[in-house]
């Protein structure tokens, strides 16, 4: 990206159920290393999406074209974004993108609706060691600080999460922004397919992958794989 057209912010949107501690260890190192600062959102799980649009529409006001991103729906919410807004966009870093179009029985929002049942049945503390139990361990570490941080409303935000439409394939063709994919081998929530199918599908992505493994070790991998994916599309422009 020449010098002179470089954002200087880049705002990016946890996963479902996350918080802006995880996406921030995720993007921060890495954009730091390219001078630019990352605003990473906590999501209000009363309204997931609209706090998410209401934050990039803010930081657009405020800094002109910015970097936009984010991780599973946060990645669809940037990635739609950027579609809508493509003049203030300089570049979007999704990572982990979890389906196109309808949720329908996407891996993601099939267990966001199950987990938001369990939760509303069963209360948190139960269902947090059940998840904790059946998960890597940082991820169980992770997802039981944000689920508490987001009780009591975290089954609201599953069931918004579950329900949202991310950009389908005629979305996809038409989004005209660079955008860099980071995705897992290895991740049954997060398919590697629909990953391939947003580098696929839109004009100008790139896609670098890793290991869950590799993700629970340093988060920042998700940042250098996306920043690294588009590179690789700016370097063919």
């Amino acid at each position: 990206m020449p010098s002179d057209d470089r954002p200087s912010v880049a705002v990016v949107l946890p996963g479902t159920g996350s918080d802006a501690d995880f996406v921030a260890r995720a993007f921060t190192e890495p954009l730091t290393c390219r001078g630019v600062r990352t605003a990473a959102v906590e999501p209000d799980p009363r309204r997931v999406v609209e706090s998410y649009v209401d934050a990039l529409d803010a930081a657009a006001a405020r800094h002109g074209r910015i970097l936009v991103g984010g991780v599973s729906i946060g990645a669809a919410v940037a990635l739609q974004w950027a579609g809508s807004h493509p003049d203030r966009v300089a570049g979007v870093l999704a990572a982990l993108p979890a389906w196109t179009g309808t949720a329908a029985d996407a891996p993601a929002a099939a267990s966001a609706r199950f987990t938001a049942a369990r939760l509303r049945a069963d209360g948190l503390e139960q269902v947090t060691a059940e998840m904790i139990a059946s998960s890597p361990p940082w991820l169980g570490r992770e997802l039981a600080k944000s689920w508490r941080s987001q009780w009591p409303h975290l089954p609201a935000a599953l069931d918004e999460a579950s329900q949202y439409h991310a950009p389908g394939v005629g979305d996809l063709e038409r989004i005209t922004v660079p955008v860099g994919i980071a995705a897992a081998t290895d991740d049954a929530v997060h398919p590697l397919e629909v990953a391939h199918e947003w580098s696929e599908r839109l004009p100008h992505a790139g896609l670098v992958t890793m290991s869950l493994d590799e993700i629970g070790a340093d988060p920042a991998i998700l940042g250098y794989a996306s920043l690294d994916a588009l590179d690789s599309v700016l370097h063919r422009t």
